[in-house]
């Protein structure tokens, strides 16, 4: 077997982030095909089809479309095939499941980002810092007036401050236009001027001062200080309007020992080429320098590329040098960028391991590191995706797509956060402060506000939480997005900081992120969840001068007519999800009287849990604006059916879905591992209800014969039983691709739902555990029934209080917390049992 074998399969299996990419045209664009292979222009590209490049690039492009090897076969397939299709065939073989995309380059009869998003889970915008004041100064002043460098910088920061959540970094071309000496100190005076003189030109602005060039480069590091963005420089070769001896990185010397940049993360793109070893020294002695080579790969010779890459790690640490594309125009350019990287990054790091510089397992880690993990860190934005050949919907994400707009119509952002009860709660403030003050600071919020319970808003005693303390809710800016609803507004999720940049015990989503990175760090594992959600829409009548509200309609499960008398809404609330990226599978009516199902599909279980957050929200806001009441409390009429949350888990390593068997004969048609993790979930159900089911309704719902799953036991596609496994169309016959798990409902916070199944999976991981064999019948009609499961909070929560394994992964303080809620909900409803009907307007 070939020693390298692994190193191999890592690099040909790793699903790519790529870092650095532009706008793809249209097949009738003006822009030749020829500079899919060459930066050249004019009478100089005539010369690409005998560059080495070419004829490589040329191979490859015919061995992927399957047509004549000459530029005017695979012009013929492109032209036959249409874009969409070649361009679903470039991205699908080059694994490219993220694209940042600089579209400060404007070609003729490009496709705007947006776009893009039909060949990538994720997509961002890097927006360009040069083009940016370019079109200020084209837009001129409103009133007419001569721009001064005064109202010049109050527009140009303005704008700036007014992109954080919608782009993923900043990029300048200063290496183009004035070369990389930046002068930090340059004067307003100097600056003044160097307006002056690119306004004399007149428009379209083309900005080539190196004053002003300058003083633009040190007002956007400023911002990106300010709010944390980094920032892409172009370095090395390109185009002829570049001077190559003035894009020597060394240049950004005087930029880097500057005390009040130290601080901001930069990228030199392109390998710096052909001063990729001046690059690999700055990004060894200097902490916020990192690296990229796109472009580089795959423009020169095989053996360029790899010299190059092999430059860049002499000195660079591996954490510090990424992928990127440089994808522009034409898909095959992405192609071609991630066929070449593949093949270089192997040759690269197997010869560092026969050289003895790395070992196989570092090598591993280093194909991970520069194709995937350092550009999600880099650029701090939530890249998480399912991967691309998963046979459901690509993973949802909250990367914002901005625009050169600044949307001046919205007036508030509502910041949202799900309590322990399970509710859901926002602050709203103007967006103006948003962006000013609560990005970096938040806002204030009470300790008690993780104390409070369903019914009333009042801390409940025995969480060691009360009116004393103060926390700070901080915007997590990836999942900020324009309220569909609501056109004037914005809402982001938050996470709960003792101070900004320190994490509260108490947060939900920091307790989902810690046990997630527990289950990656010791098994190397992630876990993916999609959720079922169930609800009942209600209307309003007057009955002897009450309001009561009352079922939508009375038609059976799966029924047409309850669809066409709710399409008008479900449409709305379809368009609505889709618009925030949240992937909408199948919806249908369900079996209780004016009950509906929306199934999403599946992603990372961080994604899976705030993607539910956001539809209820987008469930109830368009119910209401249709007149009706959406509801997901889990029991709105005792004499008929509940509504759940199911969620379908898997696990995936390295990109596979790893739950399920790898040959026929294994038992129970899942791997080890999901075995493992399963039976921990089996074992730990009854304190696991305590999270998914929380309060004394929920346990109205979860009753024989009604399919939620009332007994400890597991079943193939049983859905009397809590975990049943599932076998979708495309999954071989006796393999599981899956586990659902019923006993989790709408009045549950999804993040520590989701949080105490990994708790309980991670046991079973650690202690190797194993299944009983599966119920193949509803375990109510069994002559010795499986264990009931509890049938009240208070069983759960006692259940809880014996079960040692969540104190430490899910954290102390926030279990005590949630048992205290938790008997707070039991005292409240036995004293009060008709209160249960008011959690309509709760869930």
């Amino acid at each position: 077997m070939d020693k390298y074998a692994e190193v191999r399969e890592a690099v040909e299996a790793v699903e790519l982030v790529d870092a650095h990419a532009h706008n793809l045209v249209a097949l009738d664009s003006t822009l030749p095909f020829l500079n899919c292979f060459s930066e050249a222009t004019g009478d100089a590209l005539s010369y690409a089809p005998h560059t080495l490049n070419f004829k490589r690039g040329l191979r490859d492009i015919a061995e992927l479309y399957g047509s004549e090897v000459s530029l005017r076969g695979i012009q013929e397939y492109r032209k036959c095939s249409g874009l969409q299709s070649i361009s679903s065939l470039c991205f699908k073989a080059a694994k490219i499941a993220a694209i940042l995309i600089d579209d400060g380059i404007e070609f003729d009869k490009m496709h705007e980002i947006e776009w893009h998003r039909s060949f990538a889970p994720v997509v961002g915008r890097i927006l360009r810092i040069e083009r940016l004041a370019e079109k200020i100064l084209d837009e001129g002043r409103p009133d007419g007036s001569t721009w001064t460098l005064d109202t010049f910088t109050e527009t140009f920061t303005g704008k700036l401050k007014s992109y954080p959540c919608k782009i993923v970094g900043l990029k300048s071309i200063a290496a183009y236009r004035s070369g990389l000496g930046i002068n930090t100190n340059v004067t307003r005076n100097e600056a003044q001027e160097g307006l002056a003189e690119v306004l004399k030109v007149g428009s379209p602005v083309r900005i080539t001062d190196k004053s002003f060039i300058d003083y633009l480069f040190v007002q956007s590091l400023e911002i990106a200080l300010q709010f944390n963005l980094p920032v892409q420089i172009h370095t090395g070769f390109g185009d002829k309007d570049l001077d190559l001896r003035l894009s020597n990185p060394l240049h950004l010397r005087t930029l880097l020992e500057d005390k009040r940049f130290t601080k901001c993360r930069l990228v030199f793109l392109h390998a710096s080429y052909p001063f990729s070893k001046e690059a690999s020294y700055l990004a060894c002695v200097y902490p916020q320098v990192y690296l990229d080579f796109g472009l580089a790969i795959p423009k020169l010779s095989v053996h360029g590329m790899i010299s190059s890459v092999k430059e860049l790690l002499e000195l660079a640490p591996i954490k510090k040098v990424m992928f990127s594309t440089d994808g522009y125009a034409f898909p095959e350019t992405f192609y071609l960028g991630a066929k070449r990287a593949r093949e270089v990054v192997f040759s690269v790091l197997r010869d560092a391991c026969i050289d003895g510089d790395l070992s196989i397992p570092e090598a591993i880690e280093a194909v991970k590191d520069i194709f995937s993990e350092n550009a999600k860190k880099f650029y701090m934005t939530n890249l998480d995706f399912t991967p691309l050949d998963s046979k459901t919907n690509v993973s949802t994400n909250f990367v914002k797509i901005g625009c050169d707009a600044l949307q001046p119509d919205v007036a508030l952002v509502r910041i949202i956060w799900v309590d322990t009860s399970g509710q859901h709660r926002c602050r709203v403030v103007p967006r103006k402060r948003f962006h000013d003050i609560v990005i970096k600071n938040g806002v204030g919020l009470t300790v008690a506000c993780m104390a409070l319970i369903s019914a009333v808003d009042a801390p409940a005693d025995g969480t060691n939480l009360g009116g004393v303390g103060e926390i700070r809710l901080i915007p997590d800016l990836p999942t900020k997005c324009r309220i569909p609803w609501s056109k004037q507004e914005e809402m982001v999720l938050a996470d709960m900081h003792l101070k900004p940049g320190e994490a509260w015990e108490y947060c939900p989503r920091e307790a989902l992120r810690r046990v997630s990175k527990v289950l990656k760090d010791e098994f190397n594992l992630v876990m993916n969840a999609g959720f079922e959600n169930e609800f009942y829409l209600l209307k309003s009548v007057s009955r002897e001068l009450k309001e009561e509200f009352i079922p939508f309609d009375s038609t059976p499960y799966c029924s047409t007519s309850a669809f066409d008398a709710a399409s008008p809404m479900l449409h709305e609330v379809v368009a609505a999800l889709q618009s925030l990226n949240i992937p909408v599978e199948q919806l249908h009516a369900e079996a209780g009287k004016g009950q509906f199902e929306i199934a999403f599909g599946y992603t990372t279980c961080t994604d899976a849990a705030d993607n539910v957050v956001f539809a209820r929200e987008v469930v109830r806001a368009v119910a209401r604006k249709h007149g009706l009441l959406a509801t997901f409390m889990p029991k709105f009429a005792l004499d008929d059916i509940g509504s759940g949350s199911h969620v379908h888990i898997s696990l995936w390593e390295n990109g596979r879905n790893v739950f399920m068997a790898s040959s026929e004969d294994s038992r129970h048609g899942m791997s080890k591992v999901g075995e493992e993790f399963m039976a921990g979930v089996l074992e730990h159900l009854p304190s696991i209800l305590a999270f998914t089911a929380p309060v004394p309704n929920s346990y109205d719902r979860i009753q024989p014969n009604t399919w939620s799953g009332a007994y400890q036991c597991w079943g193939k596609e049983n859905r009397e039983a809590p975990l049943r496994t599932a076998c979708p169309p495309g999954v071989p016959d006796g393999v599981v691709s899956n586990f659902e798990i019923k006993a989790f409902d709408g009045c549950a916070n999804p993040h520590l739902g989701l949080a105490s199944i990994i708790a309980a999976g991670i046991d079973g991981l650690r202690r190797h555990l194993t299944l009983p064999e599966p119920i193949d019948t509803n375990p109510a009609s069994l002559d010795s029934e499986p264990q009931r499961l509890p049938r009240s909070l208070s069983e759960s929560v006692e259940a809880l209080e014996k079960d040692g394994v969540f104190r430490d992964l899910i954290g102390e303080k926030l279990l005590v917390a949630i048992k205290g809620v938790r008997k707070a909900e039991i005292a409240f409803y036995s004293q009060n049992k008709d209160a249960y009907k008011q959690l309509i307007h709760r869930y």
